[in-house]
């Protein structure tokens, strides 16, 4: 049987409550992954947020823009509709960008812990509809991370 503590990244990219979307959106890009913890200043784990969570939030309009025989209104008013929609989606992204990620992550966060095997943490992800689980203490605090991958890395290689 492969345990957790076996297979998992200790290495966590973990991010706090107050931290800015725009920020974390960076650093998940940088770092080539696709969500991480959030973690108090204990290091216990209050949350996950991942790029779906900022996905969400960041709701983008496209214009109403009608094609077929557009009146001869419509073709004057269409660049000041446009100007309009533009400037809108800009707000919106300013303001999500500058949201919390404690405003949006998820607080019901399913973990696991490090002596758990690989097929638990399997079917915790799949009952959950998760792509990974934090690694916890009986304090809930932090030890490391595991992913869908991870478990199959694991079972390939041991």
């Amino acid at each position: 049987m492969i345990k957790i503590q076996d297979a998992m990244e200790k290495n966590v990219i973990k991010f706090k409550s107050t931290d800015r979307i725009i920020d974390v959106a960076q650093s998940l890009r940088n770092n080539k992954i696709s969500g991480a913890p959030v973690v108090d200043d204990n290091g216990k784990v209050i949350g996950m947020v991942s790029e779906g969570d900022i996905m969400r939030l960041v709701e983008v309009h496209s214009p109403q823009i009608n094609l077929i025989l557009p009146s001869p209104l419509d073709l004057i008013e269409l660049p000041l509709k446009m100007k309009h929609e533009s400037d809108e989606i800009m707000k919106g992204l300013k303001k999500a960008g500058s949201v919390l990620i404690g405003d949006i992550m998820t607080k019901n966060v399913v973990s696991i812990l490090p002596d758990a095997s690989i097929s638990d943490a399997a079917a915790l992800m799949d009952s959950h509809d998760i792509k990974r689980l934090p690694v916890v203490d009986l304090n809930k605090k932090l030890l490391g991370i595991i992913t869908r991958g991870d478990i199959i890395g694991a079972m390939v290689s041991g």
